[in-house]
């Protein structure tokens, strides 16, 4: 759809942008009309950045974990599988497995990576370099991950 669609459609058009997630769309389109596509998605990213900390740990929270097996929104299933996730090895199924559990033990949400254009090496490489960070490092690039991913995903519905 195009900018002036987008806008007319409202929020409820775009409730799935972020990870089960409604309030952030609803939150953006307070600023509705968007004077462009890059305005829409920096007031999505405003709203992700704005929201308190309990409303931004469940946002993290929503997103599933790299590489799972369990039922992922479409979204998620279409970019994970746009970089191989859904068909590792069982040795590299396990290691994200192992990663996985390991940053969320440690951090009390999941690993969050912007998986579009990227490698599996270069998932895994981020997932190592990151996981010895600490929680709020952490905390902080997560959501600036999640803001990658709306803009990936808002990039793709809107154009200008």
């Amino acid at each position: 759809m195009n900018l002036a669609e987008a806008n007319a459609a409202g929020a409820s058009a775009f409730a799935d942008i972020a990870e089960h997630s409604s309030w952030v769309a609803e939150v953006a389109f307070k600023h509705a009309p968007f004077k462009s596509c890059e305005d829409m998605i920096q007031r999505f990213a405003a709203a992700v950045m704005a929201a308190n900390r309990p409303a931004q740990l469940k946002l993290l929270n929503a997103h599933p974990d790299l590489a799972t097996r369990a039922k992922l929104t479409e979204d998620s299933t279409k970019e994970q599988m746009g970089v191989g996730l859904d068909c590792l090895s069982a040795a590299e199924f396990a290691r994200f497995t192992k990663l996985n559990e390991a940053y969320r033990a440690k951090n009390g949400f999941p690993f969050i990576f912007a998986v579009k254009g990227a490698t599996k090496n270069q998932i895994l490489a981020g997932f190592e370099s990151r996981i010895e960070n600490d929680t709020a490092k952490e905390f902080e690039t997560a959501l600036e991950q999640v803001s990658r991913i709306i803009r990936f995903r808002l990039e793709e519905r809107v154009s200008a």
